[in-house]
């Protein structure tokens, strides 16, 4: 079907397809306009900050759950442009950070901005970006552990295995076991007793273990015995 007419087909909801045109065509206009502020004879476009977040949902038309998507889709597409391939590491991220965070203002359940925030910037070969980005992740956490919880388990093991840095691996691991919801499955809550033995810290995640165990929430047979199993390599380890 040509133009913008309305689709049998609504992956977004019951969002027309004419207001998707509208929706993106908004955002397309503040796009082009940001880029009429480069030098004259600039080949490349940089990523600027977003509009303020009440601009946007007057532009979303009352749908900000779908505007929010087109967000998504433009700043994901922004390191490809017209015969350029724009690395990751050389975009301003704090501005892609300001645009994650409107995303999620207009849809605060959404799940990829947070995705794309713990699997795609945060995984770049840049050691101050990458923790950028972990940071809004974990930031991020707060305001919803219970659909959250992922993206924060994620930054965990890259601040553990990436960045190689415990002392932070360790801070967010922390956050998620401290997060009381039963939304966060046993294992993302024990990563702080695993993270806490790697760094030789072994006598507090003996009590961390042990305090587990004996509370009564691990009710899964398997994941007792391999619990137990880890508490007793741990005092082993430490002579006991």
């Amino acid at each position: 079907m040509k133009g913008c007419a309305p689709t049998q087909v609504r992956p977004w909801g019951a969002v027309s397809g004419a207001l998707l045109c509208v929706m993106g065509g908004l955002l397309a206009a503040h796009i082009a306009w940001r880029a009429a502020l480069e030098p004259r004879g600039a080949t490349l476009q940089t990523l600027g900050s977003p509009p303020p977040l009440a601009l946007l949902r007057v532009a979303a038309l009352g749908d900000e759950v779908s505007f929010a998507k087109i967000v998504m889709l433009w700043l994901q597409a922004f390191d490809t442009q017209p015969g350029l391939r724009i690395p990751l590491r050389s975009l301003d991220y704090s501005h892609v950070i300001a645009w994650l965070s409107r995303s999620l203002a207009l849809d605060p359940q959404a799940q990829y901005p947070l995705l794309a925030a713990s699997r795609l910037y945060a995984e770049i070969p840049d050691p101050v970006r990458s923790r950028q980005m972990l940071e809004f992740v974990y930031a991020a956490f707060a305001d919803d552990p219970a659909r959250r919880w992922p993206w924060l388990a994620h930054a965990t093991y890259l601040a553990k295995h990436r960045l190689k840095d415990r002392d932070l691996a360790l801070k967010y691991a922390a956050r998620l076991a401290q997060a009381n919801t039963p939304a966060i499955p046993h294992w993302a809550q024990q990563l702080q007793i695993f993270v806490l033995a790697d760094m030789g810290e072994v006598e507090a995640a003996k009590v961390l273990l042990g305090g587990l165990l004996a509370s009564g929430k691990i009710t899964d047979p398997h994941e007792q015995r391999l619990l137990t199993q880890r508490l007793h390599e741990l005092e082993t380890a430490g002579g006991h």
